[in-house]
């Protein structure tokens, strides 16, 4: 697609409710996800979407100057820190832009230069990582153990929201600190992929994660039974998909599941997200982009998954409605297990539940990773098909005796 076919952007239906989407964003500092307690992290100067860019852009410019500063002052842990938060936040301004200009370019250009300092700095090796793919490069990161014994790998998906820089952090790296190798991917339509013209199709996501294991298994520093797969978000609904087409994938992590109809995220949730499918999938009319988003879901896929999985959801995330959650945990035939939270939405958390999180410092990515590792030691699951509905204010998933689904049970 050219820019000059960007330019012209399909009219959605959702558009017409923008000026109460900008009202929801000036007043709750939020652009989705608008049931959690508190204010969001966008600037206060923020008055409408088209504002984000600009202003969060200039939050991370002031980040990169003072990593640059800390750098030359020899403060080098300081620098890595701010570095990496430049880069994270660069990703969170890039990403509101719609469509492949100048501004998308240099906001992203941004965010790739900060991780490659970051990178620079790190405490273990971070390797830059490109597999040809139809035609296109897709590019990852292999985050690597210290040390010549092969490991275990997770590889991670990340949301729709966010690219292969934003997680993990290189001084709270999960899944090294529990001997682990990690590959963050840019999928299609994600990152690198995007501005590459790489688009998102209803199943190309999957079959450019199987080339790039295909290329991790090559690694003599990777186990190749030990290749699981970590997606958060609408990051787990590709996860799921992936795990479900490659049989190489040995366990799988799927919290803050995206597992109902897509239409609850398109049509019912924040208009951002129908905004942004539009511009990821570069479909020509919303009726075009309702069929590729059709194709996308959880339902039916899930049932050829064949490994261990982890499946974690809110008990009222209105992207995944319960009932259409626990209609695919049904189709399951893999050893599995669900948490549901209670009364929580869609970034579940056991010790912030629906309030302000750090996003590389969520301890879901703990209890996920800790579920993981658990898998790859042959731990047996502490039931077939659980379900654990968690209390909130109370223990986490592994103190629940007794399975139930609903809170009248």
């Amino acid at each position: 697609m050219s820019e000059s076919d960007e330019q012209a952007t399909p009219r959605l239906e959702r558009d017409g409710q923008q000026w109460f989407f900008d009202w929801m964003i000036q007043e709750t500092g939020k652009v989705m996800h608008f049931q959690g307690d508190g204010r969001g992290g966008l600037p206060k100067a923020v008055r409408r979407h088209a504002m984000i860019s600009k202003h969060v852009g200039r939050s991370a410019r002031r980040m990169e100057l003072l990593a640059d500063e800390a750098l030359a002052e020899g403060h080098t842990r300081t620098a890595l820190g701010r570095y990496f938060e430049a880069a994270f936040t660069y990703g969170n301004a890039q990403h509101v832009v719609f469509e492949t200009n100048d501004e998308k370019r240099h906001l992203h250009g941004r965010s790739l230069r900060c991780y490659d300092a970051a990178r620079e700095l790190a405490p273990y090796r971070i390797e830059r990582v490109e597999i040809p793919w139809e035609g296109h490069t897709l590019a990852g990161y292999l985050h690597l153990c210290p040390g010549e014994e092969p490991r275990g790998c997770v590889f991670f998906v990340p949301g729709c929201d966010m690219t292969k820089e934003q997680y993990p952090h290189p001084l709270a790296n999960h899944a090294l600190e529990r001997g682990l190798h990690l590959f963050a991917f840019d999928g299609p339509g994600q990152g690198e992929s995007n501005l590459e013209g790489l688009r998102l199709t209803a199943d190309n996501y999957e079959q450019a994660a199987s080339e790039a294991i295909d290329h991790l298994l090559t690694r003599p520093e990777i186990v190749p039974e030990k290749l699981c797969v970590y997606g958060i978000s609408f990051g787990s609904l590709w996860a799921a998909r992936i795990a479900a087409q490659d049989k190489r994938v040995c366990a799988l992590a799927a919290p803050w599941a995206s597992f109902g109809d897509l239409r609850h995220l398109l049509d019912e949730e924040s208009p951002r997200f129908k905004q942004l499918f539009l511009y990821l999938t570069g479909a020509g009319s919303e009726a075009e982009l309702d069929r590729i988003m059709a194709d996308m879901g959880a339902r039916g896929a899930v049932a050829a998954i064949e490994c261990p999985t982890l499946v974690a959801c809110g008990e009222y995330d209105p992207r995944s409605p319960i009932e259409e959650v626990y209609e695919c945990f049904d189709q399951m035939t893999c050893p599995a297990e669900l948490w549901v939270f209670e009364d929580q939405h869609h970034r579940v958390s056991l010790t912030k539940p629906n309030g302000h999180i750090v996003p590389w410092l969520m301890d879901i990515h703990e209890l996920s990773l800790d579920w993981l590792c658990d898998r790859l030691d042959g731990k047996p699951l502490a039931g077939e098909h659980r379900v654990a509905l968690v209390p909130t204010g109370n223990g986490g998933p592994s103190s629940i005796a007794s399975a139930r689904r609903r809170w009248f049970d």
